[in-house]
């Protein structure tokens, strides 16, 4: 699979690694949401932020933020690029008034569903090595983990997640890890990534 001479008594390892699979299809669909959305708003974010605003009531920012894992500064650049064209219009929270809910126009509605179709012809391409039985399944199977895994949110602390899977480094001659020279790092800032 993974270009590798096939050796039925030595599997390669990556044919079996979670991570490279995932990785294989996220860069293809990207690469191909991106020619798709190359003149839409802020790209493929930007018609996630479209989506996420599009279903259900108007929210803030702050919540559309949270369930799109974007720093809120982003979005805020990706919803005025939104808003340049019609696509969503901002308005005071009448429970509220220093928040602004995030409405989408018709303009914007019409826009997400052309682009939507687009997208499913992206998706469709990228699973077209599964039946169309087999790619409802793993996108029922990708939808299950893909909440689970939001609900769990295991990067809230990305320094707290690498000093788990990071073996500890030995000890030089002077007892400090190798590579440290003695050194006492000062503690850096945590900081959650959401791109």
């Amino acid at each position: 699979m993974t270009g590798a001479p096939h050796r039925p008594d030595r599997p390669d390892p990556l044919d079996d690694d979670l991570g490279w699979m995932l990785g294989i299809v996220f860069r293809g669909y990207v690469r191909a949401a991106e020619h798709a959305l190359t003149d839409f708003p802020g790209g493929p974010r930007g018609y996630q932020v479209l989506t996420a605003a599009i279903n259900g009531p108007a929210r803030n920012q702050g919540a559309i933020a949270e369930e799109l894992g974007i720093d809120r500064t982003v979005l805020t650049y990706l919803i005025d690029d939104l808003e340049r064209p019609g696509f969503v219009a901002r308005r005071a929270d009448p429970a509220d008034r220093r928040n602004r809910l995030v409405d989408v126009t018709d303009v914007g509605r019409a826009a997400w569903e052309q682009r939507r179709l687009a997208l499913r012809t992206v998706e469709s391409h990228l699973l077209g090595a599964l039946t169309p039985t087999e790619s409802a399944t793993l996108r029922a199977l990708l939808q299950r983990v893909a909440c689970s895994a939001q609900a769990m949110d295991p990067l809230r602390d990305l320094c707290e997640v690498v000093s788990q899977v990071q073996p500890t480094p030995a000890p030089n001659q002077t007892g400090a890890p190798a590579g440290r020279a003695g050194r006492t790092a000062a503690p850096r800032g945590r900081r959650r990534t959401t791109d």
